[in-house]
């Protein structure tokens, strides 16, 4: 059970898709996150940036529950992720009921974590045949059309380990957008793969986000926050430091945390 205050429905407006609401996370008597509080819009592309062990990517899992939150609340599309309230406190849901939640959220991770006995038209079309119950041959046309959006309908056929990194992750994308999601978290997609297939990856990414797909991207890749962010978050020990227009934060940092880290990345 989350300790949590007593607002029963997120604050901020209409337009907010995710709200994080003095979140909170532990490991034993490491905190991780220390009361982050951060509104992403509907249709907003955000970039989080911070030194390794900062709490990034765990942020980025509470978004959607792969880690439990310690204290504090997040919703999703205005519904409280993992949790239902009763009398003041949060229960967590059960594990069907946050699998359902998670249909919405599509989660692009450092390792691209493809099925390497499906093909990349079995890894795309597996979780709306599977968990949505979509007809095959409908979720293959679809697989098709996202294969072509991510550059790859040649590959339907190809298995995992015939591809390269960079077209892995790409696989990756368009499995996540299957399950048409309204929400696209991303992890570092870029950080294990080879500099030179980077770019492939980072031009999916820009397509989406021209698409208008809310995005939040934990990224080292400052060119790519600068030109395609609408909003820089600035992550350092488990709270937000600092965040603005990405060209302002990176122009010119106001906190010297900011300073002395983008001195080293830029």
């Amino acid at each position: 059970m989350a300790e949590i205050s007593e607002n029963p429905v997120p604050p901020g407006d209409a337009d907010a898709l995710v709200v994080a609401d003095n979140v909170h996370k532990r490991f034993g008597r490491l905190e991780v996150l220390r009361g982050i509080d951060l509104t992403v819009k509907r249709g907003e592309v955000m970039c989080v940036i911070g030194p390794s062990g900062s709490g990034k990517s765990t942020f980025l899992r509470c978004i959607n529950h792969l880690e439990k939150l310690s204290a504090g609340r997040l919703w999703v599309n205005g519904e409280l992720m993992g949790y239902r309230q009763k009398g003041g406190r949060l229960y967590e849901l059960r594990d069907h009921e946050i699998a359902a939640q998670r249909r919405d959220i599509g989660m692009v991770f450092q390792r691209f974590n493809l099925f390497p006995h499906l093909s990349v038209l079995g890894n795309v079309i597996e979780a709306p045949v599977q968990v949505k119950r979509v007809p095959r041959a409908q979720a293959t046309e679809k697989a098709m059309e996202l294969l072509e959006k991510v550059g790859l309908p040649d590959k339907a056929d190809a298995y995992p380990e015939q591809l390269s990194g960079g077209q892995q992750q790409r696989v990756a994308i368009a499995r996540a957008l299957a399950m048409e999601p309204s929400l696209m978290l991303f992890d570092e997609p870029t950080s294990a793969l080879d500099p030179e297939l980077v770019g492939e990856v980072l031009d999916v990414m820009r397509d989406l986000a021209e698409g208008g797909m809310t995005m939040v991207v934990v990224t080292h890749e400052m060119g790519f926050a600068r030109e395609v962010g609408d909003s820089l978050v600035f992550m350092d020990e488990g709270v937000v430091v600092e965040s603005g227009d990405p060209r302002d934060v990176l122009t010119d940092p106001g906190h010297e945390r900011t300073q002395a880290f983008l001195s080293k990345v830029l």
